[in-house]
């Protein structure tokens, strides 16, 4: 696979880091991933140090890249860090949002029961994090949307694990928040969306320990693979 370019590169690696393809404080082989890439080594460090500044790759110097870990404390400050853009956003979005744009965004994730027949696991964490994503967009601020985003990227395998116990309970909050940001309620719209994020030491800790499991034992894409609706009902 000959992938020449420095965005191309950075694209392969991204996914991999995203999923944990590596597995969580294991160093980068750097000759390995050349040649695996058909790339030379300075455009795959360049992608690599791009990873970096976004928190999906460490680097050590002397030592070289090393796969992001998978911590409960790291996990939880970027749920908290989740609360403060969401609960904003959504506020924002209800001042600002036009009512085509409201009931455009209503409609487009409207009937999630429908939507989850047939979808895996990771389907259905991307339908939530479009369901999110398109609240920040609501809001119209740029940096506030590429901020969660960057969020989101760094807490996906843990959503994973999350939409397998509480995937029906997603939906019906969903539901919740499309009413008030139809009512143009913002504080009950924000009350709502920090009870739906909001996770407990405890929590991030079960859904960490899982994540690894899964990591270790037949890998993130296996758990990404799974039916949505058969591990909802399983939780």
């Amino acid at each position: 696979m000959s992938i020449p370019r420095v965005d191309a590169i950075y694209d392969v690696l991204k996914a991999k880091s995203i999923a944990f393809a590596f597995r969580p404080g294991d160093r980068l082989n750097e000759v390995a991933l050349a040649r695996e890439l058909e790339a030379s080594r300075t455009p795959l460090r360049e992608a690599l140090n791009r990873l970096v500044s976004e928190g999906l790759v460490t680097f050590r110097p002397g030592e070289g890249f090393f796969a992001r870990p998978l911590e409960p404390k790291t996990i939880y400050d970027l749920y908290e860090l989740r609360v403060i853009l969401e609960t904003a956003a959504v506020r924002l979005a209800v001042e600002r949002a036009g009512e085509a744009e409201l009931a455009a965004f209503a409609a487009r994730h409207a009937d999630a029961e429908a939507r989850l027949k047939g979808m895996t696991i990771g389907e259905a964490a991307e339908d939530d994090e479009a369901f999110h994503m398109g609240i920040a967009r609501l809001t119209g601020n740029a940096a506030l949307e590429a901020r969660l985003n960057g969020v989101n990227e760094q807490i996906r395998v843990v959503r994973w694990v999350d939409m397998t116990k509480r995937i029906r309970d997603t939906k019906t909050e969903h539901a919740g928040m499309i009413d008030a940001l139809l009512a143009r309620d913002g504080v009950g719209a924000a009350a709502l969306m920090e009870r739906h994020i909001t996770r407990r030491m405890d929590q991030v800790m079960d859904a960490v320990r899982e994540g690894i499991s899964h990591i270790y034992m037949d890998g993130s894409d296996a758990l990404a693979a799974r039916p949505a609706v058969e591990a909802g009902d399983a939780g």
